[in-house]
């Protein structure tokens, strides 16, 4: 995989792609490559010995026009200054094509979380939190998990906001815990509509789901989720990965199990169900009919995706493909659904989370998926309608194509001020 690809510049890419297809003035088009703000923080933390460690901390509000900056925090050693900026471009364009009244944003810590006690943690995330503390709230910025993080850590700066600021808001965060406030369904959203998304798209296509192969790269929360709902439609899973490497069964395996023996042994090797060890490169080149890319952005570059075999590529990860890659797809005629409408499921949920939360009242867990499926449904055929309209060159210029629009719209209609 590259190393060298930069994800901002990759976002700026995109952008520029879809512009080609809209009617936007190069200084408007400036502004939505860029992030309004970052924060960039050091924190001093005490570690259980008692010495202090130094965490660079960041988070990004890239767009507001159209609502509240939404978006993940990470926890990953990878995380840097760029990599938060393209993720809360990302973002912005992620609420715009499903159409949620929202804009971006995204934060990270650079830390292993692995290396770190449950009470190290919890100080961490703490003082990141009294760091986010002035440009966080219900209205300005609502912050989710992401990589590496949960309801544990969500719950945590929930509670030191709420603490700091004398006052009970628990619209300031989402991703939370049931009893503090989180959504049904929120747990599975991003698996959900990155099925969604594939169920849609083969149908699209004109392809059967029965029996369909599929591979996924990246095995968390995203990934085995997807898995399962897919599979559940009548696909066979028949490769998975995580860190530890990848797992095989020509035959298909149960993926349910698959994420049961991972949550019980921490990592996919050794699963009993798969007959066969293969590396992350050799899961993303199979032969399979759907390809879902489960992990961080720049899996595949633009060498890889010459040997890229799937028909459909659905992304849940944010990012997983270069522009290259993008660029080698759609030359080959490969069909990739984006990530800013494939794993558009956890903000959507988490938007449903903040609606709840503002009006303290309890959704369940059907009408959370009903709605969840009408929003990416809709969100579709926005894409699909805009491909078909604009003579754009892959589903994701398309989708784009969709966001930019809705986004220069509510920029124009509120004007420039000062």
């Amino acid at each position: 995989m590259s190393e060298e690809a930069n994800p901002f510049e990759s976002l700026q890419e995109q952008v520029d792609d879809a512009a080609e297809f809209l009617d936007v003035s190069p200084d408007v088009l400036e502004r939505l490559k860029n992030p309004e703000r970052v924060l960039e923080t050091n924190l001093s933390v005490e570690m259980d010995d008692g010495r202090l460690e130094l965490f660079r901390a960041y988070r990004s509000q890239f767009n507001g026009d159209r609502g509240p900056y939404k978006g993940g925090i990470r926890y990953h050693p990878g995380v840097s200054r760029d990599e938060v900026k393209a993720l809360s471009g990302w973002m912005v364009y992620k609420t715009a094509v499903v159409d949620i009244p929202y804009g971006g944003g995204k934060g990270g810590i650079v830390i292993d979380p692995d290396r770190y006690s449950e009470s190290e943690l919890e100080r961490v995330t703490r003082s990141f939190a009294k760091e986010l503390r002035p440009f966080i709230g219900e209205d300005k910025d609502v912050p989710a998990p992401d990589v590496n993080t949960g309801q544990r850590e969500m719950n945590w700066i929930k509670d030191t906001y709420e603490t700091l600021e004398n006052t009970t808001a628990p619209g300031v965060i989402t991703g939370k815990a049931l009893d503090s406030g989180g959504s049904e369904g929120r747990v599975e959203a991003t698996g959900r509509s990155t099925m969604l998304t594939a169920r849609e798209a083969f149908d699209y296509l004109g392809k059967e789901m029965e029996g369909a192969t599929v591979a996924v790269q990246g095995y968390g929360n995203a990934g085995s989720i997807a898995a399962y709902l897919i599979e559940d439609l009548g696909a066979s899973i028949v490769a998975a990965s995580d860190s530890s490497g990848a797992i095989y069964n020509p035959d298909g395996f149960d993926a349910r199990a698959a994420k049961e023996h991972k949550a019980e042994t921490g990592s996919l090797s050794d699963f009993d169900g798969a007959s066969e060890k293969m590396t992350n490169e050799d899961l993303l080149t199979l032969d399979v009919d759907l390809l879902v890319p489960a992990a961080l952005e720049n899996a595949i570059d633009g060498d890889l995706a010459h040997d890229v075999q799937a028909d459909v590529v659905v992304e849940a990860a944010n990012g997983p493909l270069t522009p290259e890659a993008d660029d080698v797809l759609t030359d080959r005629d490969v069909a990739v659904f984006p990530d800013i409408l494939a794993n558009a499921g956890g903000v959507t949920v988490s938007y449903f989370e903040w609606v709840q939360n503002r009006q303290r009242f309890h959704w369940s867990e059907e009408r959370v998926n009903d709605e969840l499926e009408t929003v990416i449904v809709d969100a579709f055929e926005d894409l699909v309608d805009a491909y078909e309209s604009n003579d754009v060159p892959n589903f994701r210029t398309a989708a784009y194509v969709v966001a930019i629009q809705r986004v220069v719209d509510t920029y124009e209609q509120g004007g420039n001020w000062p």
